[in-house]
This record gives C-alpha cells, structure tokens and sequence, in this order.
C-alpha cells in the first residue's frame, strides 16, 4: 500500500508490500508469534480490523476511523498503554534522584540468547536486579534495601540484536530494619566496576545452570555448544573479558524521570518516525552510531526490504513474556507498602501533598480527547460501528447517538 505524497512510510507498509514474498521465502523458518505480528500491523487501523464512522455535529463532515491492532510489537499501538502506564508510575515517584543503569549482554551470548529467549532474557532480568540489589545492600556501599524497573530492549539503533536491560533506581533505600531512609552520595551511586564484576559472575553461572538443565538450545554454528565441555570453552573468555554496565548521571527531577519512562518502557524495535523511504533501493531510517560522538552519529541506513523485515523480526518477545518488571521494594504485593514507608521516612508529605487513590485512577482512566472536525473544528461524534470489512453502506447500519447535552 503506498503512502499518499509527501508522507513517509510507515513499518506497515514494508509489511504490505514485501511481506508475503518475505514469508514465502522464508516458509519454515518463521515462528508464529513472528507471523502472528506481521498479520496484525499488516491489519492495524485498516477496514480489516473493523471501526466507526465518524459525523462533525457542525457541519456533518463525515469520516472513517479504523480499529488499532494493539499488539506490543507495533509502532502505531502503544502510546495509549504507555500513557496509563505512566499515570501509575506517577503516583509512585520518591522525591529523591533517580538512577539510570544500563547492563548489556557480550555479543557471543547475544547469539546463544536468540536460540533461547525466555530462559536467557528472563535470567538478564534476574541477574540485573540481583547485581543491584546486592551491592547496594552492602554496608561498604550503600547498606540499603532498594527498589527498581527494569525494560528490556533487545535491539540496537540499526536494528541488530542487542539485548541488554535499562534499570531505573531511586537514590537510595530503606535500611535493613525499616526505620529509616540511606540516601547514597550525591550524584553518584553505586561503583560500575563493582556491579560489572558481579553481573558477569552470577549472568555466567546461571547461564551454566541452564546447559546443566538443558534448557537451552542450540542450532546452526552453535550446535557444537550443546557439549558441555564445548559450551564451558567458549564462556571461558568471557569470564575473563569486561561486561558492560554503564551508569547515567541522575535524572533532573521526577518529571525527567517519567520522559524517559515515557520514551523507553513501551518501544518497539523501530519508530515509523524513524523510516524516510520506502521504493526499488529498500527501506531507508534514521540510525545512530554510537561509535561516533556528536552530531555526527546520525546517518541513513538503506536495507533491502527482506533484511529489514528480518532485523524487525528479530525482536519479536515469547508469548506471555513481560518487558518491564520490578524487583526489590518494587516488587509483587509489597510494592504499595515499601512505597508509602519510604515516603514516611522521606516526610513525603512535606514537600508534596498526598494523592488519594481517587485521583491516581482518574490518571490511569484518562479520557480520550475530543475529535475535532478537520473542516470546521466542530466536534465528531460517532455515528456507526462496523466488523471486519466495511460495506459500501449498510442500509441500515448500527448507529450509536451519544448525548451531547
């Protein structure tokens, strides 16, 4: 489907256009929770999904607006999530520096955890939020007990695999009996080098754990790595080689917290924001190369349509896997009860007043606003809803009058 003039294209429409050659290609080796996320952005806000008809009460300009395909994976589908999502995020904010930390898988396990994404994602996870938790919970760092988020992202900025975890951390926790706040020092928070040398050490045993389980698995080139002795030799380097864990000054304040929370927790591989065209050379977007420092980093990238619905695929999460989680005094049913102590021992009701229960669901309950009338301005309203594919007109559609008094 072509974009009209002047409009660039959208994931969509690479999808529409070179997708089922790209699955007839490919018939075999694609998993159905890839096929499953192309149908639904091939479909998504099309007649196929069904949708309304919309009226201008003013000067009964009438349009169609289709259904979304709310699937995680799509560009177009996660604005109105990530807003609620945020809206309970923001009820739950300390008035205290926030910690952004970053920890990244070495790229020869990168390669083992494509074959085994539940299992090696989930212990990324685990070993993150345990490096974290431990150090700060040492007397000769913080000696406090902590709390976190974590997102991850499995994508580097050209698409490539590149799975690693972003952890935002309040400055700070609660001491080991409770009665009171440890804030850590100003402006920084727990040694990188400490936490890298931790993560390595717990991500390679668990990682050890799994093969000893046989839980992973292994295809192509890595098939030789289902030996154990094999599998030993190869993370022997690794044991040895530096992880990357980097740390970020804090965040100027709890809004500059939820901007990126706002920008980070419901990504997708790539924005349609990101695409400049779409013709006969492939698909061109906007990436950046860390390597480079400056404005020099932002280049163009032109692939051809198969490899960049390939690269898109890649990152494609297991059914029922969550993204975003929460350890520590974040975590499960505790969550509310460690939030309001620490907001206690922070005299939280000092410096910001309290919210009611009332007020944060009307956050997360956000209605939608108002549609406006692309001629005159006036107010749309919906007039029919419609499935699956439109008729032409419906000799007796089913209508729905909203009050407009």
């Amino acid at each position: 489907m072509a974009r009209p003039p002047g409009h660039s294209p959208e994931v969509a429409d690479v999808f529409r256009a070179h997708g089922a050659a790209w699955r007839k290609a490919n018939a075999g080796h694609v998993s159905l929770g890839q096929l499953k996320v192309m149908s639904a952005i091939e479909s998504c806000r099309t007649a196929a999904l069904g949708g309304h008809v919309e009226r201008c009460e003013d000067c009964a300009h009438e349009r169609v607006a289709y259904n979304s395909c709310r699937n995680r994976h799509c560009p177009k589908c996660q604005g109105a999530t990530a807003r609620k999502w945020l809206a309970v995020r923001q009820a739950e904010l300390l008035r205290v520096p926030y910690y952004h930390v970053v920890f990244t898988l070495p790229a020869s396990i990168g390669a083992i955890a494509f074959h085994n994404k539940a299992a090696v994602y989930d212990l990324l996870f685990r070993t993150a939020a345990e490096t974290l938790i431990t150090i700060a919970a040492d007397p000769k760092h913080l000696g406090a007990r902590i709390g976190l988020t974590a997102v991850l992202h499995t994508w580097g900025s050209a698409l490539t695999h590149h799975p690693h975890v972003h952890v935002i951390v309040p400055g700070g926790g609660l001491s080991p009996d409770g009665s009171r706040w440890i804030a850590c020092k100003p402006g920084f928070f727990l040694p990188v080098r400490v936490l890298s040398r931790l993560f390595r050490r717990l991500f390679l045993e668990g990682l050890a754990a799994l093969h000893s389980a046989g839980r992973l698995a292994f295809f192509g080139d890595l098939a030789p790595l289902a030996d154990k002795r094999a599998f030993d030799a190869a993370l022997a380097p690794l044991r040895r080689s530096p992880w990357v864990v980097f740390a970020k000054r804090p965040f100027a304040g709890p809004q500059a917290v939820l901007a990126y929370l706002s920008r980070y927790t419901h990504r997708v591989a790539i924005s349609n924001s990101r695409l400049i065209a779409l013709d006969e050379a492939g698909v061109t977007f906007k990436w950046k190369d860390y390597r480079i420092k400056g404005r020099d980093r932002l280049r163009t990238m032109t692939l051809d349509a198969a490899e960049f619905i390939r690269r898109f695929l890649l990152h494609v999460l297991p059914s029922g896997f969550h993204r975003i989680r929460h350890y520590g005094l974040f975590a499960g049913t505790v969550r509310a009860r460690n939030i309001e102590r620490a907001r206690q021992l922070l005299a939280a009701s000092e410096v910001a007043p309290e919210r009611s229960p009332a007020e944060v669901d009307s956050e997360a309950e956000t209605p939608s606003p108002v549609r406006r009338c692309p001629c005159c301005g006036g107010r749309m309203i919906i007039i029919e809803m419609f499935e699956g594919p439109r008729p032409t007109r419906s000799p007796s559609p089913i209508r729905i009058r909203i009050d407009t008094s």
